[in-house]
């Protein structure tokens, strides 16, 4: 795809809520130790910003419809940034889990919209190569981002990183500010027409299988840095790259479930499901041995993202009348298979039963997932 300003000021800022977002993820122990809270503890805030992406997600779109596009887009940068700098400045739980708050409100709307407007900046044939290129900010966050920050966490302190992120924030404004047209919001927005359109059993449907397939990955992947320096006895060197190499895994895995979903939704579904539920077991069993581990992490980032283009086609494709809502509530939908999965990964935790057993209830949640999928595509098949 040529190049294109307003499609890179997306990506920027897809790539600065994939930091914000996952950072946490690498920094777990060190903000624990800083706030003096423990593993699960810290693991909720986590949890407490993944819920607020599902509720802000509707209510920031909901509200917002008549706000030129461009405006909203810039506004939300806005609301990240100033969410980044409360946590640079936190020194409590509490503050902490508030500045994780309000930066999730920008989070599910940012992206909903965001792909609407990526779409539009493009001819016909190339929206779902623009969408993807704002994605890709995403999955570079995972590759670059996220294991920088947990790099200058545990060397210069948890709080530099979201130092960072809000300068980040502030450039973000300008990119998004001066690259993309007015984009004037659309005269004949109808919020409960579009809610109507979300309560189709068709599209809770859809979102209920993107909560479960984010759930099956964030079940561990919340618990990625304990892991590996607790049960595979790994370095802070070798933490980083396997953060690394999951981002890569995210990379390829969004490329190849983009390529394989333009063939079969249901049938990408299906071995990507399948495909992760034997990763998470063969990661239970080979946790201590740093070799294996290696190879597992990338391979489970494959097939962790590739989950994510099948996932919201579904959803787009179920409610194809309400676009900016749907697509904005299915990144709450993401968000809220986060929250249950850091949710059951710190339960896990909690009753002691040991690290092994968070991967297998990951395992345990895609096969949810992928029994799900199958029995719906043979149900449609008879139909």
């Amino acid at each position: 795809m040529k190049w294109n300003a307003g499609l890179m000021a997306l990506a920027l800022g897809a790539f600065g809520i994939g930091v914000t977002e996952f950072a946490p993820m690498g920094l777990l122990p060190a903000i624990a130790t800083g706030l003096g809270v423990s593993i699960p503890a810290a693991g909720l805030l986590i949890s407490a910003y993944a819920m607020g992406v599902v509720v802000g997600a509707p209510i920031m779109t909901l509200t917002t419809g008549r706000v030129s596009r461009r405006t909203l887009l810039v506004g939300l940068a806005g609301i990240f940034t100033l969410g980044n700098l409360m946590a640079a400045l936190a020194n409590s739980y509490d503050m902490m889990l508030l500045a994780r708050l309000v930066t999730s409100f920008n989070h599910g709307a940012f992206f909903g919209v965001g792909s609407v407007v990526a779409a539009s900046l493009v001819p016909p044939q190339r929206q779902a190569g623009a969408v993807a290129t704002m994605f890709m900010g995403l999955t570079i966050a995972n590759v670059v981002g996220v294991p920088l920050a947990t790099w200058a966490g545990e060397n210069v302190g948890w709080h530099t990183p979201f130092w960072a992120i809000a300068a980040l924030g502030v450039l973000m404004m300008a990119a998004l500010r001066f690259t993309l047209p007015p984009l004037p919001a659309q005269d004949n927005a109808n919020p409960m027409a579009e809610l109507r359109v979300l309560m189709r059993g068709k599209v809770l449907g859809a979102l209920a299988l993107t909560v479960v397939g984010s759930s099956a990955m964030f079940t561990v992947f919340t618990y990625i840095s304990p892991i590996l320096r607790d049960a595979t006895h790994a370095s802070l060197g070798f933490i980083t790259a396997m953060l690394v190499t999951y981002g890569v895994g995210l990379t390829v895995g969004n490329w190849l479930g983009g390529k394989f979903a333009d063939r079969s939704v249901d049938r990408t579904l299906i071995v990507t499901l399948a495909s992760l539920t034997a990763v998470l077991i063969a990661f239970a069993a080979l946790m201590p041995h740093a070799g294996a581990v290696a190879v597992i992490v990338f391979l489970w980032g494959v097939a962790s993202f590739a989950l994510v283009p099948p996932l919201q086609v579904r959803v787009m494709s179920a409610a194809a009348d309400a676009p900016h809502l749907a697509s904005s509530v299915n990144i709450g939908a993401f968000n809220l298979g986060n929250a249950l999965g850091a949710a059951l990964g710190g339960g896990v935790i909690a009753l002691g039963w040991g690290y092994p057993v968070i991967a297998l209830a990951g395992a345990a949640t895609s096969a949810i997932g992928l029994i799900a999928i199958v029995l719906t595509s043979r149900k449609g098949q008879a139909a």
